[in-house]
């Protein structure tokens, strides 16, 4: 009889033994796929974040749209301003394989990226302000900006129209595609819905942050006779408000593009022709982590969509520009946002 009780308790020690390694396996199979369910995100900022809106917007966006996934975390990446560093730095994020999203915007990305992507294709990537269609793990999404240049040309042209006299310029940072063949054309074309015979004199500064290259420039415009300058520059854009303040004669007036700068220097910054980057980052990351984001598309999205526009709800417009050009230029930009005035991706 004690044979048979000790057997019996032998063989149920034994039983609980394996059920609590059994369990103890399950448990960490069932860890795993707790932690593979978890998403990393990485946000590539090509240059740094402070002090550049766009860049700033681009974070927001993801963070928000990450906030309301639990499982998900971001790492925000900062590439600096040496370009020929991008593609390595790019290219260490993926070799990593700890991110299931790669985030960035710049026109030059999508090409760094395809270029990254040859060698870890199971990378994805969602990049803003950009184009590239037909790869697997690419997404892209790029703002109209041929109506973003237009509203700014058409105002500059306006205000050239009531002084009475001058000349309408643009500085950028570097010459690129998008530069050359959409929004210089661009900004042309809607000077020259105001007036068919305003030139544009256009200059590059050859970088995104001098400040001292982009306030020469914008002095020597100012010189020969500029006085209302569109400037895409980035952080050197500072220099070219510093040299429409110190400007002789009542000084040149300054637009903005990409985020609202009214504020930057009250009165003289006249205009802001926007996009809406945050709101891009957020719904584009959000149909990520749903599953739903169409990768191998390239995505044009403009002032219809909700992502271009004009700010002209701001105080400080009103008390920059007159009653009679905010008019002229709501009539258009109305036209514009009810469709009656469509203008395609290039002029």
């Amino acid at each position: 009889m004690n044979f048979f009780r000790k057997t019996a308790a032998l063989v149920t020690a034994a039983t609980l033994a394996f059920g609590a390694c059994a369990g103890k396996k399950e448990n960490t199979a069932a860890s795993r796929n707790t932690d593979s369910q978890k998403k990393l995100i990485a946000v590539f900022i090509p240059g740094a974040a402070s002090g550049s809106p766009i860049y700033e917007m681009l974070i927001n966006g993801v963070k928000r749209a990450v906030s309301e996934h639990p499982n998900t975390s971001v790492q925000i990446i900062e590439g600096g301003y040496n370009q020929a560093e991008w593609e390595g730095k790019l290219t260490a994020i993926a070799a990593s394989d700890k991110y299931d999203l790669i985030v960035s915007s710049n026109p030059s990305l999508p090409e760094l990226a395809r270029s990254v992507s040859r060698k870890f294709p199971k990378q994805h990537f969602l990049l803003l302000d950009g184009e590239l269609s037909g790869v697997p793990n690419i997404y892209t999404l790029r703002y109209n900006q041929r109506e973003q240049a237009y509203m700014a040309g058409y105002l500059a042209a306006l205000l050239i129209e009531e002084y009475g006299s001058g000349g309408i310029g643009l500085i950028a940072g570097q010459e690129y595609p998008a530069m050359t063949q959409t929004i210089l054309p661009g900004y042309r074309e809607g000077a020259a819905a105001v007036n068919h015979d305003i030139a544009v004199d256009f200059r590059i500064a050859g970088n995104w942050y001098d400040a001292a290259k982009c306030a020469e420039l914008a002095a020597g415009m100012i010189k020969d006779g500029i006085r209302v300058l569109l400037c895409i520059a980035g952080g050197a854009n500072e220099g070219a408000v510093q040299a429409a303040v110190e400007a002789p004669s009542g000084g040149a007036r300054i637009i903005w593009f990409d985020t609202n700068g009214y504020a930057v220097r009250p009165p003289y910054i006249v205009g802001s022709s926007v996009v809406f980057q945050d709101k891009a980052a957020y719904n584009k990351t959000k149909l990520f982590l749903e599953g739903k984001l169409p990768f191998g598309a390239a995505e044009l999205v403009g002032v219809r969509d909700g992502y271009v526009d004009f700010i002209e709800d701001d105080p400080l417009y009103a008390a920059a520009v007159s009653a009679g050009v905010r008019e002229k230029q709501h009539e258009m930009l109305t036209r514009l946002r009810s469709g009656s005035l469509i203008l395609g991706e290039r002029p």
